[in-house]
């Protein structure tokens, strides 16, 4: 890439959750046995007309008011001719020249230099963000290919980038981040394995420097957010082989294997004219006044970005929690909700219990945060009951796991399995510490020095001399007040 550098631009299929399909009221769903979501409307029989899903256009408004689109006054309906057997009117209702949703962006993150550190944030503008209906699904057998036109006419909207991604990475950091911007606004579940996010990528190379786009070449298959990285990266490098051996890159759609991690040629790329677009004479134009934006607005959420940069603000909180927190929706809410309980001033405690005890244990139960018995409630109280000294750390990792199981209190839990920490006694404690201080000399010598940290050299064998029991809290009070000489 030394000589080159890409350019590349993501046309995003999103389906919309809505009850019904975009221009009739058979259900929509996943799974269900071949051909049983249709009707004389899916399947373009004669004399059906269409009726417009609005539950479809709020989706697509909410969707665009959340990444920033301008919302077109007047969008219409166009015909998108082709002859495939997944389209059973031989044509497909999408918008052409007047899309819902014009410019936007979506921000991303790229890796940072290590796990824990925040990575460059940037945006990707977008061109438009259009509503169409989706098409069957082809299922290939040996000899035969069959059609199931369940999925015909699901809603689904089209999210189109400008060709401002630079790298398989970007491209990666960018479809995680629209990903969660339609999970989190209710639009989408964006399951990739069902068929309700789909990515082409389009992609070309050019000397660095060079104003003038490079020939494009679109992938197509891409179902997983890693093949999309994995398919860039190395269509990147076959166009620049292509060009180092002296051949000419033609512009094409290409089929992405996953497995091999190799593509080939499917067909000529076609072009706007081929599909001889019009408007659709059955379906009239939509007109979107300020009202309906402004309803579709108040449901809109925090974006995850804007959510990390406020919980860097409001709770002082790491990267290495904030990253975990912000793109699960359920899990930043169960969050909020326990430092409200817990207090400000111990939103970190509260954060680490939930990215690293809460997760593991939902995950080895298999559980949603919806399912558990656990609330943020019971998160706030153990803190508090650490904090107190009443709950010592070591004895809290058994605590929480008993308290995920049951959904009981902590402190009735930690009574009834004895983990309350034993009171001790102050004159026993201040002895412990001496005995400490007095065995290292090198220690005692760093913190009068200066050195905060050195304190931490006493406690390990104050802890052992009580045997694990000791208040931390108490033992941290205690060295310090002997290491100050007070």
């Amino acid at each position: 890439m030394s000589k080159y550098e890409a350019v590349i631009g993501l046309e995003v299929h999103v389906q919309v959750r809505t009850e019904s399909k975009i221009f009739t009221r058979v259900a929509t769903g996943y799974g269900h046995p071949e051909n049983t979501l249709t009707d004389p409307v899916v399947l373009a029989l004669p004399g059906t007309l269409p009726v417009m899903n609005k539950a479809a256009l709020d989706a697509i408004i909410k969707a665009g008011l959340m990444l920033g689109c301008e919302i077109a006054p007047v969008c219409k309906w166009d015909r998108k001719n082709y002859f495939y057997p997944d389209s059973p009117k031989n044509y497909q209702i999408s918008q052409y020249d007047q899309p819902i949703c014009i410019g936007g962006g979506v921000e991303i993150e790229l890796p940072g230099a290590a796990r824990n550190l925040m990575g460059e944030h940037k945006v990707i503008p977008l061109t438009r963000i259009h509503l169409e209906e989706d098409v069957g699904k082809l299922n290939h057998r040996l000899h035969e290919s069959l059609v199931d036109y369940n999925r015909a006419g699901t809603p689904l909207m089209e999210i189109v980038s400008d060709p401002a991604i630079a790298s398989a990475e970007e491209a990666y950091a960018y479809l995680t981040a629209l990903r969660a911007v339609m999970i989190q606004g209710d639009i989408s579940d964006c399951d990739m394995e069902k068929g309700q996010l789909r990515c082409d990528a389009n992609i070309s190379i050019r000397p660095i420097g060079q104003t003038e786009l490079g020939v494009k070449v679109e992938l197509k298959n891409l179902n997983s957010i890693s093949y999309v990285r994995d398919g860039i990266a190395y269509e990147i490098k076959r166009q620049i082989g292509v060009l180092e051996s002296g051949g000419i890159i033609v512009q094409e759609t290409r089929d992405y294997d996953g497995v091999s991690g190799a593509s080939q040629s499917l067909r000529s790329k076609e072009m706007a004219h081929d599909y001889r677009y019009f408007p659709d004479p059955d379906l009239m134009p939509v007109k979107v006044d300020e009202e309906w934006k402004s309803r579709i607005a108040l449901s809109c959420p925090e974006l995850p970005f804007a959510k990390q940069r406020r919980f860097f603000e409001d709770y002082q909180l790491p990267y290495t929690i904030t990253s975990v927190l912000v793109w699960d929706r359920p899990l930043a809410d169960f969050f909020e909700e326990a430092v409200k309980l817990a207090g400000v001033s111990k939103a970190q405690a509260v954060g680490n219990w939930i990215v690293n005890d809460l997760l593991r244990e939902l995950g080895a139960a298999k559980q949603t945060l919806r399912e558990a018995k656990i609330q943020p409630a019971h998160v706030a109280e153990l803190v508090g009951l650490i904090e107190a000294g009443t709950v010592l750390t070591n004895a809290a990792k058994e605590l929480f796991v008993a308290v995920f199981s049951s959904g009981e209190s902590p402190a009735i839990v930690a009574e009834r399995m004895n983990l309350k920490a034993e009171p001790t006694d102050n004159t026993e404690l201040e002895q412990w510490c001496r005995d400490a201080i007095a065995a290292n000399a090198k220690a005692l010598a760093e913190f009068k020095a200066g050195k905060e940290s050195a304190i931490n050299a006493f406690k390990g064998p104050v802890m052992k001399a009580s045997r694990g029991k000791a208040n931390p809290k108490l033992v941290d009070e205690t060295l310090r007040r002997l290491l100050n000489g007070a």
